[in-house]
């Protein structure tokens, strides 16, 4: 039995004594799951049983003393058949009250029903319509998961005031990253437009191109943000059908949302923001705008169906935390000026797939797959100020509804519905992907976590998420922080208003997470600055040995070119020590099931270089066509949830998994756990035998040898190219 499920015991069988039975429940499920009659599993499940009498919760205790009795001890058993009995009556003894409460409820409401019949009272068709609709859709989306539906707070002390001086300076920094990458990429057009029109006869260079487009870009910045909610309200009208959502219509999803808008808006003196709807089925909600007064709050007519009244008010309470930042401009500016450049990707797709003109298609793949890789590069500058300002908003939409276990199941229901939105679409939405910076949970994020609780408890999946101590780390790359981070916070709040959490999370103990481990994930990045030191270094010593008159090497401290190759050798380097760790050979007999992916999921001190070599079937979905050219947009569709693929293919074209979305497939890869866990494929194979290849570890071989061969040619020519 491994050391991780024994502790998983102990933590449980702890906290079951401290009366803490929750958080037993969410230790215990995981090793009880196993099956295997052994010791460890069966005290696993008899805590279990114990955990679920006690919170009320007969039938989930009842279906484990069943797996008990079927066990070969026969003292187990015995106690299990006791057990049992005992269940029984108990469950016996709940119906008959609840038949007695429902008797006289009904007698009651038969009295009401004939008073308001007798008033001539009739109810609101359209208001009963809507909340039939809207319970509908939370029996769909939900319907496989209890909801402990925690208490909100009665009253409750203000939290420890936020400063907001850090993020000043980090949306100052993100506008400056920004407009020097503008700059940069402007300039490299202006620059590559000169070099062809030398090229060619007959035509001169523009000397205009030859002037720095700084002044020009930077007034652009700043027209643009003067005008940043008047434009954004035309493009989200003309792109995706943005309609302003009155007041009366928002009353009839949540009478406590105009209730926090108004009270908010009166406390800091503001206008009441303008209230948007997006006509579409994922929840999602974002705000825009450049100051508290022109602001937007925006959301899906989803979010409304799919959340509750209180759940509800918290989204809208994130909302305005985030109007109140001063991060909250330049997140609406990257916004403005990413949605344009992703919407030539999206119509270039279209556009290219309609077309039957292999000239016209392949004008259409280039143009789509240049304007998606300017658009990641644009978001990826907002990551961190991103990241940071949802912590924020967390915390004030807490504050302001005294209600931090409203906001965790309203942040889990709306993974649940973007995870079936994309499975009832079979890809991802354009609406989601490209809004995703402004959404309150990522859309990567919630493909495993909005799935997987058909077979793990929310606290068992997200424990990775707010225990292991290298997390922080793998969110670098990501435009949201860890939802299990973020939930966990949410709790503490919970408990410091002396409120019962809708979540218990237990931090194990002992968490055997190498150091070494770690080095060895980051070890191609770790090798950039060795290589900067190294560099130093030669530097150091070649003048040293020049102030000697030993030797004249003058061109290495007049040209810091070597620098740079010091820098890619020292990626090379990096990178070819982890490849054997990071993609370990795959041997088929020992090949993995969704059993194990189960437990690595849950297992808080792995990495993403600790990964499972695992053997999944499943259907592949996501875009077709130009749109999933990159292989941005495989998922795997299997019994335990939606898994993202990454795909790296050849330079054969014929080679695409693009051929295969909406099949059965069989996936062979490396199955890891980051800040989502994803596959890096092997191989893919369909059942009539074909297979396509993906070559991770030959393209990670390739990239190392390149950087080395490079570096050591920038280093060798740095005198040739100074002169």
């Amino acid at each position: 039995m491994p050391s991780s499920e024994k502790l998983a015991l102990e933590a449980g069988l702890v906290a079951l004594k401290q009366e803490n039975y929750y958080a037993a429940i969410t230790q215990l499920v995981p090793v009880a799951n196993i099956m295997d009659n052994s010791n460890v599993c069966l005290q696993a499940q008899v805590g279990l049983v114990m955990a679920y009498a006690h919170t009320g919760e007969i039938d989930q205790a009842i279906a484990w003393c069943h797996h008990l009795m079927e066990s070969e001890n026969p003292q187990v058993q015995e106690w299990a058949r006791r057990a049992f009995d005992h269940l029984i009556k108990r469950q016996k003894r709940q119906q008959s009250k609840q038949w007695s409460n429902y008797a006289k409820l009904t007698q009651q409401q038969a009295k009401i029903s004939r008073k308001i019949k007798s008033q001539g009272v009739l109810s609101n068709r359209h208001r009963s319509n809507s909340q039939n609709k809207k319970t509908n859709s939370n029996t769909n989306t939900n319907n496989n998961y209890y909801w402990r539906q925690a208490k909100r707070a009665k009253v409750w002390q203000p939290l420890r005031k936020y400063s907001f001086i850090s993020s000043r300076f980090l949306a100052l920094a993100t506008f400056i990253a920004l407009f020097f990458l503008l700059v940069a990429m402007v300039q490299s057009v202006m620059v590559m437009i000169n070099q062809i029109l030398d090229w060619l006869p007959y035509v001169s260079p523009i000397l205009f191109l030859y002037h720095s487009p700084s002044l020009l870009i930077l007034g652009s910045l700043l027209f643009l943000l003067g005008f940043i909610p008047w434009l954004l309200d035309w493009m989200l009208a003309v792109f995706y059908q943005q309609n302003s959502l009155s007041k009366d219509e928002l009353y009839k999803y949540s009478r406590e949302t105009l209730r926090v808008i108004q009270r908010t808006c009166q406390m800091r003196h503001w206008q009441i923001p303008e209230l948007k709807i997006l006509p579409i089925n994922a929840p999602i909600m974002f705000t825009y705008g450049n100051i508290p007064r022109t602001a937007r709050i925006v959301v899906s007519q989803g979010l409304l169906e799919q959340l509750n009244n209180d759940e509800i008010a918290t989204i809208y309470g994130l909302a305005l935390g985030q109007i109140r930042r001063w991060d909250f401009w330049i997140m609406s500016l990257a916004c403005l000026i990413t949605l344009p450049i992703y919407q030539v990707y999206q119509q270039g797709s279209i556009w290219g797939d309609k077309s039957q003109n292999k000239l016209v298609h392949w004008v259409a793949t280039l143009v789509a797959n240049f304007s998606y890789c300017i658009w990641c590069l644009i978001t990826g500058i907002t990551f961190l100020t991103s990241r940071f300002r949802i912590y924020a908003s967390d915390r004030h939409a807490a504050e302001i509804t005294g209600n931090p276990n409203g906001l965790i199941r309203a942040l889990l229901k709306i993974s649940m519905g973007i995870a079936e939105d994309i499975k009832t679409q079979q890809q991802t939405s354009w609406e989601l992907e490209s809004l995703n910076i402004l959404a309150p949970v990522d859309v990567k994020q919630s493909l495993c976590l909005g799935t997987v609780i058909e077979h793990l408890r929310w606290e068992s999946f997200l424990m990775w998420e707010s225990s292991n101590p290298y997390r922080q780390w793998f969110t670098i790359n990501q435009s949201h922080p860890l939802i299990g981070d973020r939930l966990q916070r949410l709790c503490k709040i919970a408990r410091h208003w002396h409120l019962e959490p809708e979540l218990y999370f237990v931090t194990p103990e002992l968490l055997s997470v190498k150091p070494q481990s770690f080095l060895l994930q980051i070890a191609p990045w770790l090798g950039i600055p060795c290589g900067l030191i190294l560099a130093g270094l030669f530097w150091l010593s070649w003048q040293t040995a020049y102030t000697t008159n030993l030797f004249n090497l003058k061109w290495i401290y007049d040209d810091w070119s070597f620098v740079i190759g010091f820098l890619l050798i020292g990626f090379s380097v990096g990178t070819l020590m982890r490849i054997n760790s990071f993609f370990p050979e795959i041997n088929q007999p020992y090949l993995q099931n969704d059993q194990q992916a189960l437990k690595l999921f849950i297992d808080p001190s792995i990495l993403p270089i600790d990964s499972v070599s695992i053997r999944l079937v499943g259907k592949l979905i996501g875009h077709q066509g130009i749109g999933n050219s990159l292989s941005q947009d495989l998922i795997l569709q299997t019994n335990i949830g939606l898994i993202k693929l990454h795909h790296i293919p050849w330079l054969s074209p014929s080679a695409n998994p693009q051929q295969w979305i909406g099949k059965q497939i069989t996936v062979t890869g490396w199955l890891r756990r980051g800040a989502t866990p994803w596959i890096d494929i092997q191989t893919l194979e369909t059942h009539t035998g074909n297979i396509i290849n993906s070559p991770h570890p030959i393209w990670s071989t390739v990239l190392a040898v390149v950087a080395q061969a490079l570096g050591a040619y920038i280093m060798l020519t740095a005198q040739l190219i100074t002169r």
